[in-house]
């Protein structure tokens, strides 16, 4: 997306800051992974709801025909809403609550994916109380390290996700025992913003040894694999990079992925298909000439936009008023924190006061996890199609 694609006459008539979608990046998207899908009728998609929550984003999620994947009560009653069929809902977290269970059961969702025997125990008991069958896939934790942010790492052994590889057999013998809990897979996630295929091949290899594992010990493989997602976006090229590539996503593990006969693998997707469709709108306040630096001071702030104060991400910025040649910034919000800052000593247009700037990349992790500290509202979303 270039300045060009932004509709700047329609931003300067709206109050910021705001979150826009480009309808067209997140068409791209869904066509790039759906042609992928297409040629392997054994994969299954779901959209991490967590990622992006928009409502016409999610409508036009479910059109491709994904399921979706939750981790919370309310992600299930907004998937629910949007209309993704309860069949195609995995419901992930390491803390479901009781109610939360409760309302997975009653929907009669795909399955859970399972983060410990507590948790384990807890869904078998409130299954029997509801004469319900719970369907469950266990989740493992791999030991299998990925090449992102330290934040954003969820397959090391140290990592509070998933069950011990040694202590899978045991579970899985447990499981069976239990009269109101079925088990139907086995779920993995080794972390976000993966842009390395090895970690993601390094996964498929641990997984063949525990299904050859199980083999070994006498014990049935499961209907389903889940590898999670993961996969990354590029923050530093969001125009030349509009499309992940998910071509090598899904060649990693059509090469290295030894799936039994009729079993299916599930992915769980989501800052890649959301991440580069969603940009943040502001407006500039005031330019601030300090001692040592110059400051952009934007009307939107790390309650807005709280990755890069939460874990040092990375976001291009964009001036798309102005045409000046460019000068250095630390591009910053009004938000009473030394870390509401999107960008240090950056290169920007030379910006004045009252000048629109997007901050890219913000599908994913950005509206959801907008907050109201500083009494501040939320930002509105608006799509490219009720601006065009």
């Amino acid at each position: 997306m270039t300045k060009n694609r932004f509709p700047i006459e329609q931003f300067e008539e709206l109050p910021t800051p705001f979150y826009y979608y480009d309808m067209e990046v997140l068409d791209a998207t869904l066509r790039a992974i759906c042609e992928q899908t297409r040629q392997h009728p054994e994969y299954h998609m779901h959209y991490a709801i967590k990622a992006c929550n928009t409502p016409k984003v999610l409508e036009r999620i479910v059109r491709a025909g994904f399921g979706a994947d939750c981790v919370s009560g309310g992600e299930i009653r907004a998937a629910l809403a949007a209309g993704f069929p309860a069949s195609g809902i995995v419901f992930a977290g390491v803390g479901k609550a009781d109610w939360e269970i409760a309302l997975a059961l009653e929907a009669d969702i795909l399955c859970f994916n399972v983060e410990s025997v507590a948790e384990l125990e807890v869904i078998s008991e409130i299954a029997a109380r509801m004469q319900r069958t719970a369907r469950v896939s266990l989740r493992i934790n791999p030991d299998v390290g990925a090449h992102t942010h330290d934040h954003i790492t969820t397959g090391r052994a140290e990592d509070k996700f998933g069950i011990a590889m040694q202590d899978m057999e045991a579970v899985i013998r447990q499981t069976a025992q239990m009269e109101h809990v079925a088990l139907v897979g086995l779920h993995f996630h080794i972390g976000s913003q993966i842009l390395e295929m090895d970690d993601f091949e390094a996964l498929c290899h641990r997984i063949n040894e525990l299904q050859a594992q199980l083999e070994a010990n006498g014990l049935p493989t499961p209907q389903l694999i889940n590898v999670g997602g993961g996969l990354g976006i590029s923050y530093e090229e969001p125009d030349a990079e509009a499309v992940p590539d998910v071509k090598a996503y899904f060649e990693t593990y059509a090469r290295h992925l030894q799936l039994r006969p009729g079993q299916q693998l599930h992915f769980e997707l989501g800052r890649a298909v959301v991440g580069q469709c969603g940009s943040l709108i502001a407006r500039c306040l005031y330019v601030k000439q300090g001692t040592e630096k110059q400051f952009a001071i934007l009307d939107a702030g790390m309650t807005d936009l709280v990755r890069p104060a939460l874990y040092g991400a990375l976001h291009r910025v964009e001036n798309l008023t102005s045409q000046l040649p460019e000068e250095r910034y630390d591009v910053v919000g009004p938000i009473c924190e030394s870390s509401d800052v999107f960008a240090r000593d950056y290169k920007l247009n030379g910006t004045r006061r009252g000048d629109i700037v997007a901050i890219r990349s913000a599908g994913a992790y950005g509206e959801t996890m907008t907050s109201q500290y500083n009494c501040r509202p939320l930002p509105k979303a608006y799509t490219s199609e009720e601006l065009a």
